[in-house]
């Protein structure tokens, strides 16, 4: 249970502050609104968003469950996580986080969002390069290191039938 609320609160700070509170204080000081017209922009800005939402949310509920951790990076999973939406992309809360910002930038329509968006994604591919991926290959071994040969970073694909986390 304790686990539980501090993975939702590290969802809710985080993820949270990064997808939500900075594009708010980003928009409000630019004195940008919601863009109107476009239904269909509108459609799929929304979609991405939910996606995104959704897979912020699912990745929390792993930690947790199937990784005897949180998204805390202060107390990271105990366990290697490489299932569910693991078995597509290698990062799935940073592109869900990602693809949050990319449907905010729709349905603004808004430079400076984009310009944060692209910062944030550059930033966090340099940490996963230089600090995380690091860590993950000293505290789980080649059991990552065979995750990393065979799963993307970034763009999810389908995996192969022996890769790792395919049951």
């Amino acid at each position: 249970m304790v686990r539980t609320l501090k993975a939702t609160m590290a969802t809710i700070l985080v993820p949270g502050g990064f997808c939500f509170l900075v594009p708010y204080f980003i928009l409000h000081s630019a004195q940008e609104r919601l863009a109107r017209g476009a239904v269909l922009l509108q459609v799929l800005a929304a979609l991405l968003t939910l996606c995104g939402l959704a897979m912020v949310v699912w990745v929390s509920v792993i930690f947790v469950r199937k990784g005897n951790g949180t998204p805390n990076p202060l107390e990271p999973p105990t366990k290697l996580v490489i299932e569910g939406l693991y078995r597509f992309v290698r990062n799935p809360m940073y592109a869900g986080a990602l693809l949050i910002l990319v449907g905010e930038v729709i349905l603004y329509r808004s430079g400076w969002l984009l310009l944060y968006s692209a910062g944030l994604w550059s930033s966090l591919h340099i940490f996963l390069v230089k600090v995380e991926e690091p860590q993950l290959i000293r505290r789980y071994g080649m059991k990552f290191v065979n995750y990393l040969e065979t799963v993307p970073r970034w763009i999810p694909r389908i995996p192969d039938r022996g890769a790792p986390g395919r049951s």
